[in-house]
């Protein structure tokens, strides 16, 4: 009954740990002039182990800790977790250092539990009921389940519409997300039937034509292909090409991007406005097609110019799809999407909220493995990464917000204290799914029992007052899948199906 569960946490020890800390490996330091040389110091991530959950007696001896004896004594069942960490100095290399870097909460019931592979009279023995589902950790004792949070689709291109001034806007937009940051993209057709952008540090709109120019498409006929050929789009973009402030052919990116500096920096150097344009494309528009920049490629990189001048062109054709999604909507080809349809909806478990809360306690610990070293360095001390790394950081972290249920993003109530009323509400609680929406409104419409809820959401279990259709509960039979991220994988399955299609980097 807890499945669902347990096998995120699984995939989170597995896979998605490791991913978190290869986005990190390399924490930086302005360490300078140490030694007789001037080179940087710096400090490379490795492998990341989660061992078994210990207990750690007052005359220093170590144990295995089970659940029952963490709930008896006031304990937070958690294992502690090694990297591999490699200080380098220039040229110089030191030996990788095995470090603990603190403390993880172990699900009950995970393969990272002491109780994984024991049989129900071994469990018995240890103290715990054979029929316990797990999929909840002890914090200080006390029983903690994570809610299953609903949130609306990210990187779906979603259309609607909004009122202003008395005038009806056609919007296509999008939550992107990339490495636990989420922006909100929006393509507008305003009024006058042009096209604006908005997205995160940009102040006020950007014109469409411009900013697919600034991304590297170099003529109108490339930006009018990137949207739609079609003969009644195509009469919309011309109203939106004679707007432009460039003009087509080789320096027409150059002026794109200078657009952009300006609207971003005003009466700044030409220098300036250029580099915060590029930065700003580059990480807050659409972030989640920077996957397709890979891990640690640095500016020294001979394809690096090459690679963000593809992730630029990733980016101006989905804005080209975005803006013929809200052309279609103009012209009845196609329907607003239902915010409220169970497609355009994902699911974060227990794994993905302890994901994004790893992330935010890592980038935490090198922040202060940083200062650590730095403050050494200061002091004319050995540089020691066994001195620099203090464990109490990230154990705090982690901690803090499973104790309170106050989550990263300003969540609130992700983490409850398991009701063990009877057997039938521990299972209930473990199956629970909230909304994000405000207890305080009404929401007629995402409170309503949707069609598309058949089989995944139980139609009569909910509570009644403010959070009536906002907190539900799984179906008994409900299976959860999962997204994948590897496009080979995808392909794969594609062609096996009998897809015919160029195989390859021209698939995307």
């Amino acid at each position: 009954m807890a499945r669902h569960q347990l096998d995120s946490f699984n995939n989170f020890l597995a896979h998605n740990l490791q991913k978190v800390v290869d986005e990190q490996r390399v924490i930086e330091t302005d360490i300078e002039n140490r030694g007789k040389s001037n080179e940087p110091v710096w400090v490379e991530l490795g492998q990341v182990k989660v061992m078994k959950p210990l207990v750690r007696e007052a005359d220093g001896s170590q144990g295995d800790l089970f659940p029952s004896e963490a709930r008896l004594r006031n304990l937070t069942y958690a294992a502690p977790m090694h990297l591999d960490m490699t200080l380098v100095h220039g040229g110089e290399r030191q030996e990788p250092v095995i470090t603990t870097i603190g403390l993880l909460p172990i699900m009950i019931g995970s393969t990272a539990c002491n109780l994984a592979g024991m049989s129900d009279a071994e469990r018995t023995i240890h103290g715990e009921d054979p029929l316990d589902p797990g999929g909840y950790f002890v914090v200080n004792g006390t029983e903690r389940v994570l809610m299953t949070l609903e949130d609306l689709a990210s990187n779906k291109i979603m259309t609607e519409f909004t009122e202003r001034y008395n005038e009806r806007i056609y919007v296509a937009k999008v939550f992107s997300q990339y490495r636990g940051y989420r922006a909100l993209v929006v393509v507008e057709r305003n009024k006058k039937n042009l096209l604006e952008v908005s997205f995160p540090s940009v102040a006020g709109h950007l014109k469409f034509v411009d900013l697919m120019f600034a991304l590297g498409l170099e003529t109108e006929q490339a930006i009018v292909e990137a949207v739609s050929t079609e003969e009644d789009i195509l009469t919309f973009m011309m109203q939106n090409l004679e707007e432009s402030a460039c003009a087509t052919g080789t320096g027409a990116v150059d002026c794109g991007i200078m657009y952009v500096g300006k609207k971003l920096a005003p009466n700044q150097t030409r220098d300036y406005q250029r580099k915060r344009a590029e930065f700003v494309l580059d990480n807050y528009l659409l972030p989640h097609l920077n996957y397709l920049m890979p891990i640690g490629m640095s500016e020294e990189d001979p394809l690096y110019h090459e690679t963000v001048q593809g992730v630029r062109l990733a980016k101006a054709h989905f804005l080209g799809r975005m803006a013929e999604a809200c052309f279609d909507l103009v012209l009845d080809k196609r329907r607003i999407d239902d915010k409220d349809h169970y497609s355009n909806k994902r699911l974060k478990l227990a794994g993905d909220l302890m994901e994004d809360l790893f992330r935010i306690s890592l980038n935490r610990l090198t922040r202060d493995v940083k200062y650590q070293l730095e403050r050494a360095s200061m002091r004319h001390r050995d540089l020691s990464i066994g001195t620099a790394v203090r464990a109490d950081v990230l154990t705090e972290r982690l901690l803090h917000p499973l104790a309170t249920g106050n989550w990263v993003g300003g969540r609130t109530g992700v983490s409850q204290l398991l009701d063990r009323v009877d057997h039938m509400a521990v299972l209930s609680h473990l199956r629970r799914v909230i909304s994000p929406l405000s207890r305080s409104q009404p929401h007629f419409e995402a409170r309503d029992l949707h069609p598309t809820q058949w089989g995944r959401i139980c139609p009569s279990e909910t509570p009644e007052g403010p959070n009536c259709g906002l907190v539900k509960n799984f179906a008994q039979m409900v299976e959860i899948s999962k997204g994948v991220r590897d496009e080979d994988e995808v392909l794969s399955v594609l062609y096996a199906m009998g897809v015919e299609g160029l195989k390859g980097e021209a698939v995307r």
